[in-house]
């Protein structure tokens, strides 16, 4: 019998942090819910981290998964929004963590080729593939979308060596 595997995927953003929860139990997935924490742009931004911590640590406390999968951060050429999503991202992992939570990683181009088949694709080709690995995936926003295909992208790799290395030192 194959147990079941509850599992938060999280798009991190200091304005918008997306999460995704699944099941997964052998090669079937099931959407459990999806949603957005924000945090208020007119705040400073230890306040904002705040929000996004408090928010997330809801989400965990709520939906109770078993794992979690946060997407790495991409370069671009702005350093301060770079630096600022980076400390989002550390919130996005360490909330997961405090839970007692094994945290994957996964880089953009590894989460579209779970979940299009390739690399490079839109948002368009994201939420297409969403509705038929997951019919009843109800999410609102490129946020959500993306975090539930970052949990389905470790839904498909939690297998591999790097996630029994990551659960052995837990």
């Amino acid at each position: 019998m194959t147990s079941t595997i509850r599992i938060i995927g999280i798009d991190p953003g200091l304005r918008r942090c997306g999460w995704g929860v699944i099941e997964t139990s052998g090669n079937s997935l099931r959407f459990v819910a999806s949603g957005t924490v924000t945090s208020d742009g007119d705040m400073d931004l230890a306040s904002r981290l705040c929000q996004l911590h408090d928010g997330l640590s809801e989400v965990v406390h709520a939906y109770t998964p078993d794992e979690a999968a946060v997407e790495q951060t991409f370069v671009n050429k702005d350093a301060v929004a770079t630096l600022k999503l980076g400390q989002a991202r550390g919130i996005a992992m360490l909330v997961p963590a405090r839970a007692g939570l094994p945290v994957a990683e996964y880089a953009p181009n590894a989460v579209k080729k779970a979940v299009i088949g390739v690399g490079h694709g839109d948002k368009k080709q994201i939420h297409m593939m969403l509705k038929i690995l997951m019919p009843k995936a109800e999410f609102k926003g490129n946020d959500a979308a993306d975090a539930l295909a970052i949990a389905i992208c470790h839904a498909h790799n939690r297998g591999g060596d790097r996630m029994r290395k990551l659960l052995a030192s837990a």
